[in-house]
């Protein structure tokens, strides 16, 4: 049986059987939060993307079909969910559509300004040092990429109750919806965007890498809805 503490360590890195069954759920789970929030993004046939903590990979696959003639990279620092992504992609694999490395998202294995778009689902809040890592993020995308954080795990949501939770026993990230904007914001993206689905505990973080590097902070909009 699986202790309570031993369930939060497998959403961060899975492992073993036990892992293996966490990806599929997390596959099962997230599929409709995903579809949501992908909804508010403009993906493009021949984009490169990225989706970091790509975990059991059903992410992957969705962006590849969005992306029907560009590329999609996944990446994870788990080594079970690389290889999980990998089988659940094993077709766009082939077809040389997709890639997943492993790799963790405070040291991306890609030069600057490579990807049009870069999502991360139900993954943030376990980045090692968040500040840093999305400024990483930023670093890979291109000039007007977007970067798109989807989650259903936040303070103030639905299911706030659990984010206090882990946020008090392993230190999980539970961020408000301001602090979610100034995680952006505060790592220069500019038109930062919150879309939250308050029934379903859903939130949607957008913000562009600005075109002219030299923009200045009163020319960023911030939108919440």
């Amino acid at each position: 049986m699986t202790t309570p503490e031993k369930r939060p360590s497998q959403c961060r890195k899975p492992s073993g059987w036990i892992g293996k069954l966490t990806l599929w759920s997390m596959n099962r789970r997230h599929s409709a939060l995903t579809d949501w929030g992908l909804q508010h993004v403009r993906i493009n046939p021949p984009h490169i993307v990225l989706d970091v903590g790509c975990g059991g990979g059903r992410t992957v696959g969705k962006l590849a079909a969005l992306a029907h003639t560009g590329r999609v990279v996944g990446v994870d620092y788990a080594e079970a969910s690389v290889e999980a992504s990998r089988r659940e992609n094993a077709t766009w694999i082939e077809r040389g559509r997709v890639e997943i490395r492993h790799a963790s998202v405070s040291a991306l294995p890609f030069p600057d300004d490579t990807f049009d778009m870069v999502t991360a689902v139900e993954t943030h809040f376990w980045w090692p040092n968040l500040a840093h890592d999305v400024r990483e993020v930023r670093r890979v995308l291109k000039p007007g990429g977007r970067l798109a954080v989807i989650a259903e795990f936040y303070d103030g949501g639905k299911h706030a109750k659990y984010a206090e939770r882990l946020s008090k026993a392993i230190g999980i990230a539970s961020l408000t919806l301001e602090q979610h904007r100034d995680m952006l914001a505060t790592a220069d993206f500019a038109d930062v965007q919150i879309i939250e689905d308050a029934p379903r505990g859903w939130i949607c973080v957008l913000g562009s890498k600005p075109l002219n590097e030299s923009v200045v902070e009163g020319e960023r909009s911030t939108h919440v809805t």
